[in-house]
């Protein structure tokens, strides 16, 4: 049998099924991806709820502000302005709050 030997109607109807397969085929892949996504975000969602359901916030107790100024402080040489940020640095590295700490002086030192 040659390509001589079919019509036309033979070649239109070989053409159709041809195109047929193959939208048949997309549709087949596109349904198959369209499935494993849904189950991809249904494991993603379940990873998640399972996550929220083990990390439990332990509540957080504020400790109460120690009560005012610690008494007064000497500055020897020193700006005040220093000063602050001596003791801003200090109470930091310390992770205390600044009331709670007490300067009696600041003496610049020098060499």
């Amino acid at each position: 049998m040659f390509l001589t030997d079919i019509t036309t109607a033979q070649a239109g109807l070989y053409g159709l099924l041809g195109y047929s397969v193959v939208f048949f085929g997309l549709i087949l892949l596109m349904v198959v991806v369209m499935i494993i996504g849904k189950c991809f975000i249904a494991a993603d969602k379940k990873k998640k709820e399972k996550a929220e359901k083990t990390v439990i916030p332990a509540p957080v107790a504020e400790a109460p502000a120690a009560p005012g100024a610690a008494g007064d402080l000497k500055l020897h040489n020193v700006e005040p302005k220093i000063a602050a940020m001596l003791m801003a640095i200090v109470a930091d590295k310390l992770g205390k709050p600044l009331n709670e700490l007490r300067f009696l002086s600041i003496r610049e030192v020098e060499e």
